[in-house]
């Protein structure tokens, strides 16, 4: 697991493709507006059945779930002031929380992912788009 942290704050979390861990392991803690975990359960293993309270949540920001599921992918991280700090390199089964700061990514072959974020989308008002990194600037960890 990677935590890809600025000044302090915690941008996103990666679980490459080869994590694994028995048990359940929670990587976001608990006033996290998404939560994120890895899990691994032996056969047989039951996890009883239940039903999720209807819970009143105020969330004041946006956070993404990626799972690429095919292809490389690079992701751009940005601070809160529109500044590029790092890239990484997502490959087929890896998965991302993003959980502040800004991205932007590049498709470095052909790509299939899944993206869960909380809703509902507000189209522009959700988001401010800005000038990404120059390419001969990446700085891939």
């Amino acid at each position: 697991m990677i935590q890809v942290i600025n000044k302090g704050k915690l941008l996103a979390i990666i679980i490459p493709s080869d994590y694994h861990k028995n048990g359940v392991e929670f990587f976001t803690p608990n006033d996290s507006s998404l939560q994120l975990a890895f899990m691994s359960h032996p056969k047989e293993k039951s996890i009883e059945a239940h039903i999720h309270n209807v819970v009143p949540r105020k969330i004041m920001c946006t956070n993404e779930v990626l799972i690429i599921r095919k292809g490389k992918l690079r992701i751009d991280f940005y601070d809160e002031n529109q500044v590029y700090l790092e890239s990484y390199i997502l490959q087929k089964g890896d998965t991302i929380l993003l959980s502040s700061g800004g991205h932007g990514f590049k498709c470095l072959t052909k790509v299939d992912m899944v993206e869960i974020k909380q809703g509902p989308y507000l189209g522009e008002l959700d988001k401010v788009r800005f000038q990404g990194v120059n390419q001969n600037e990446v700085k891939i960890k």
